[in-house]
């Protein structure tokens, strides 16, 4: 059975674009009915799940072409590879190195507040 992009898209929990921009980057494939709309192969789903969940995991898309061989199974079960191990630890180090630099700035902002109140602390917007 083949899917439209609409309901690929609905049963992955994603949008056409983002489908489109898997698709772009090599991630996924489709052909084309004849009125030219793009169909997916009930198999695209579990691929475009197993893409999301890199992502949602901090990989970048680039990143996720390096899992490519293990996206039509469960990816999470798969026993790492040599290569997806040290993209993770890469991703990792960029997510570390990041969110130590937005935490130098909220300390200045901080210690900014702090001294533009007369010593207050500064508070927390929720």
């Amino acid at each position: 059975m083949a899917v439209r992009i609409g309901e690929l898209a609905k049963a992955t929990g994603t949008t056409p674009r983002a489908l489109r921009h898997y698709e772009e980057a090599g991630l996924i494939t489709s052909r084309r009915a004849d009125n030219g709309y793009r169909i997916y192969d009930d198999s695209a789903a579990v691929r475009v799940r197993n893409i999301r969940r890199l992502l949602d995991a901090g990989l970048t898309l680039d990143d996720v072409r390096a899992f490519s061989a293990c996206l039509d199974g469960d990816v999470m079960a798969a026993p790492p590879s040599e290569q997806g191990l040290r993209i993770a630890f890469e991703r990792l180090a960029v997510l570390d190195a990041r969110i130590a630099a937005q935490i130098a700035v909220r300390d200045r902002l901080a210690a900014a507040l702090r001294a533009a109140t007369g010593g207050k602390a500064a508070r927390t917007v929720a």
